[in-house]
């Protein structure tokens, strides 16, 4: 059975794997990302050369990048990373061919080949966690635009004024992100605190800033009703968001992850309620809105999926 090398590049941490065609994960290792850029890229060659050969090297990272030269541009959460050209640079050191991708469309891959997306023709997966992006597979392969930028979903502006997110405010990863869900969380929080009232994730000014979509979550789900007042404005903001992709696009699928897969349950009413009013019915009668399935292993099969994806097109072409 052939194998692949997986590289998934965080700003905290970087694993590197390797895994088969069915995208199993046969050997992990794994680093804190606390070192400066040239030796993270020199701990990453090493790991890989260690892991032995491979058909091809797969590299899943936060954007911005340029897919087509195997650039990492500076993305905000990887200080120094600047046009680092990590594919030639991994090429040079392993002879392997190796491919870059960014973190939405990786995993759009990893859903689509191994997850809640398999079968399907036309997908699109919301990576829903800190931040709000997508990857889009369009008639069975990955769509990433003419510049590698496509599926940048969450810098849609929603309304005039609201939570920034994606540097700007009222975004729908302003309103749809775990950022967004805390900042929300806070305005609602210090209405509540100006009216001499509490919440169940803040009963103090202390404490705004230290509110997350997780404790927001853990207190709607204990019946708070600001915390669920919070999420049903996310959901609503969601469906919005979701009911363009479902009229533009037209697709089969719709995978969320992270939040969704954790807190779907405070979302789903609203959110549905917006996509009947927003989008044809046609068209949404067509789209299943599903969670994620990979859970933790999504990061490492979609760095392996991109190493996957890239040996098939060679193939193809």
């Amino acid at each position: 059975m052939k194998q692949y090398v997986g590289v998934d590049i965080g700003g905290t941490k970087i694993s590197v794997v390797k895994g088969n065609e069915r995208g199993e994960v046969l050997e992990k290792l794994r680093f804190e990302n606390n070192l400066c850029m040239r030796d993270a890229v020199s701990a990453i060659v090493e790991r890989v050369r260690s892991l032995g050969d491979a058909e091809a090297i797969g590299i899943s990272c936060g954007g911005p990048l340029d897919p087509t030269r195997g650039l990492i541009q500076s993305p905000p959460n990887l200080l120094g990373w600047d046009d680092v050209p990590i594919v030639s640079i991994l090429e040079e050191a392993t002879g392997i061919p190796a491919a870059l991708c960014n973190d939405a469309d990786a995993c759009a891959l990893a859903e689509w080949q191994f997850g809640a997306g398999r079968g399907c023709r036309n997908m699109v997966f919301l990576t829903f966690g800190t931040g709000l992006g997508a990857g889009l597979i369009l008639n069975g392969s990955l769509y990433s635009g003419a510049s590698g930028g496509a599926g940048e979903i969450g810098h849609v502006r929603m309304e005039r004024f609201g939570p920034v997110g994606y540097g700007k405010s009222g975004s729908l990863e302003g309103f749809a992100s775990g950022g967004g869900i805390a900042q929300l969380a806070r305005t609602a929080a210090l209405e509540c605190l100006q009216r001499g009232e509490r919440t169940g994730f803040c009963t103090c000014r202390e404490e705004l800033d230290s509110i997350t979509a997780q404790s927001v979550a853990a207190a709607a789900k204990a019946g708070d009703p600001t915390a669920k007042q919070v999420y049903s404005l996310c959901g609503e903001m969601l469906g919005r968001g979701l009911s363009v992709v479902i009229d533009l696009l037209n697709p089969e699928r719709i995978v969320l992850g992270s939040i969704y897969v954790r807190a779907s349950e405070l979302l789903i009413p609203s959110m549905q309620a917006a996509i009947r009013e927003e989008a044809l019915a046609r068209n949404a009668a067509a789209c299943e809105i599903l969670p994620a399935e990979l859970g933790e292993r999504l990061g490492d099969v979609a760095a392996l999926s991109v190493a996957i994806n890239q040996t098939e097109r060679t193939v193809t072409k």
